[in-house]
């Protein structure tokens, strides 16, 4: 392969995997990431992101491919650059200055034939509207003509062992055909199967159903969940039963809430465009997003209830909560409900414990105290609440408390309330 570098712009969740992998593919990489805390992280070989080991962070820098770095100039001469840079909300409206940001310092970089994709999650328009004129304000080239733009969305899940950025089919686009080819070839070097699309609006717009389905289905659960509760019905047994027909449903589970960058902020995205650019409202995505962001309020709700009837008051109490990661087996707690759920603990007057063997102690908040899963731990708590099911948990301890909510379905006892 040519020694021309492929800058990836972002190293984390979805980025350090990517590059990652161009490495393990014989590409020279060059990694971007304005956190310079991250980039010595990455220098010293050790990762901050749990689908790459150190194992493997440390065999790309050995090979002498793969750059971490802060500085752009290192992306001199780049023939490929991928950004994959946050993309928040500030006060439901899209925050779009990173992409404009790596636009900003890409463009002087860029030479003829060369190809920049964006992996970024946002509202349909973005690659050819926004990213494309600051490139060609930037180069003095020409997209379509001069270089090559595309965008192909990320599907990244973290902590998902079956399905990986290499075995996950990939989503790819172009402005125009000549670049649809050459971000199809890039990928078709990466994983195992891509699946070209019409336009970068259409690739835009996958991303953003998929995670609106998820989002939708995600709070019909959570609201029929509490419904079925008020109703002395247990949800969690219609949902197995619902769940043995072949055709026509798919199981979706109720939980403490919707987090990480994706549910809590995708499918705002296509709610604000579609505000934006038609006057109109989408009312799925603002139902979803009322019942979804209730739902830790909700946890805390049935918990106070449930102490109630056991003459305790959260002021004052011990709760121990498992896990405060946005999904299993995974250490990301961004738009965590779990987070919330002790956030509104602490504000109650609890003391609050946490177990997560997945996050870092500096990654919890300041008024959780981490602690291990032990008998000793679960015996002193007034009660313990089951957030995020990690698999390397060993929930037959939590036997013993006094009183256990679990929004997960993994505990088994006399004392277990089901949310």
């Amino acid at each position: 392969m040519s020694d021309a570098p492929v800058v990836i712009v972002g190293q984390g969740y979805v980025g350090l995997p990517v590059a990652m992998r161009a490495v393990e593919v014989g590409h020279h990489v060059v990694g971007l990431d304005t956190d310079a805390r991250r980039i010595a992280m990455l220098r010293a070989g050790t990762s901050y992101v749990e689908d790459v080991p150190d194992t493997v962070l440390r065999s790309a820098l050995a090979s002498g491919r793969y750059r971490p770095s802060t500085d752009y100039d290192d992306a001199t001469g780049f023939r490929t650059a991928v950004i994959t840079v946050p993309t928040p909300l500030h006060d439901g409206a899209p925050d779009l200055r990173f992409i404009e940001d790596a636009a900003r310092r890409l463009a002087p970089l860029l030479t003829p034939g060369a190809t920049v994709v964006l992996e970024s999650t946002t509202y349909p328009g973005t690659t050819d509207e926004l990213l494309r004129p600051l490139l060609e304000k930037g180069s003095g080239l020409q997209a379509g003509i001069d270089f090559h733009l595309g965008y192909s969305p990320e599907r990244i899940d973290p902590g998902n062992r079956e399905w990986t950025f290499v075995n996950t089919p990939k989503v790819v686009s172009g402005i125009d055909p000549d670049s649809l080819r050459a971000v199809k070839d890039f990928y078709d070097g990466l994983i195992e199967r891509t699946v070209p699309v019409g336009g970068t609006r259409e690739a835009e717009t996958t991303k953003l159903l998929e995670n609106t389905f998820r989002h939708v289905n995600i709070a019909l659960v959570n609201e029929l969940a509490m419904y079925a509760h008020m109703l002395g019905i247990d949800i969690w047994e219609a949902i197995d039963a619902a769940a043995t027909k072949p055709f026509g449903f798919m199981r979706f589970s109720p939980g403490p809430g919707v987090g990480g960058h994706c549910l809590p902020v995708d499918p705002s995205y296509l709610s604000w465009e579609v505000k934006r650019a038609l006057g109109r409202n989408f009312r799925f995505v603002e139902l979803a997003n009322d019942v979804n962001n209730y739902m830790p309020a909700y946890v805390v709700e049935r918990l106070t209830s449930a102490m109630n009837k056991r003459s305790r008051a959260i002021n004052g109490a011990t709760v121990l909560l498992i896990g405060l990661a946005y999904k299993k087996n995974s250490g990301d707690c961004r738009e965590s409900p779990a987070v919330r759920v002790a956030e509104l603990l602490h504000l109650g007057g609890a003391t609050v414990h946490a177990v997560d063997p997945h996050l870092r102690p500096e990654q919890m908040p300041p008024f959780v105290v981490p602690v291990p899963l032990t008998d000793r731990q679960v015996r002193a708590a007034d009660a313990v609440v089951v957030l995020t099911d990690h698999d390397d948990l060993d929930y037959d301890l939590l036997a013993t408390a006094p009183l256990v909510l679990d929004t997960r379905r993994r505990v088994t006892a006399a004392t277990v309330e089901m949310l």
